[in-house]
């Protein structure tokens, strides 16, 4: 089942980016076995600064047809470790080919989006930057996949 990152914004070189990469790496040696991976990110960016409808629909376009969609929001649920990889074994055990983890601008996500999702998704009730946001949701795919795997990284 392959995973699919987008996210509104670049992330430049530099620390956030180095563990992105570092954590999607871990994510696709680890998820190989388990029939998860590979990961990527889509990086998109709405140049004409028309709003969050506007990155809504670049979104939508880097999304691949069919995908599991799930929404990193403030408003979504917020999951155990555990409940999250059990949902991406769930959609992989179902058959679904991709999964798509979107990431919003600085607005936040469109409300059109987010009535499309299957799954939204918090890391509390905190906004964070996207940079980190990034970060965190690559280190908990990483976890996720340690999790199936019956790896001793995860220590709940």
């Amino acid at each position: 089942m392959r995973i699919t990152i987008c996210a509104v914004g670049r992330l430049r070189a530099g620390p956030e980016k180095t563990l992105v990469d570092d954590y999607l790496t871990r994510f696709d040696r680890t998820g190989r076995a388990l029939g998860l991976g590979p990961a990527r990110v889509v990086e998109v960016e709405d140049k004409k600064n028309a709003g969050m409808t506007a990155e809504a629909d670049l979104l939508r376009k880097a999304r691949p047809d069919g995908a599991v969609t799930l929404l990193l929001d403030e408003r979504g649920k917020t999951l155990r470790s555990e409940k999250f990889a059990d949902h991406l074994a769930h959609w992989r055990d179902d058959g679904r080919g991709d999964v798509t983890l979107m990431i919003g601008g600085a607005d936040g996500l469109d409300p059109g989006l987010r009535g499309e999702a299957d799954l939204m998704l918090s890391f509390g009730t905190m906004v964070w930057p996207h940079m980190l946001v990034r970060v965190m949701l690559a280190e908990q795919l990483y976890r996720a996949a340690t999790i199936l795997s019956g790896s001793p990284y995860h220590r709940a």
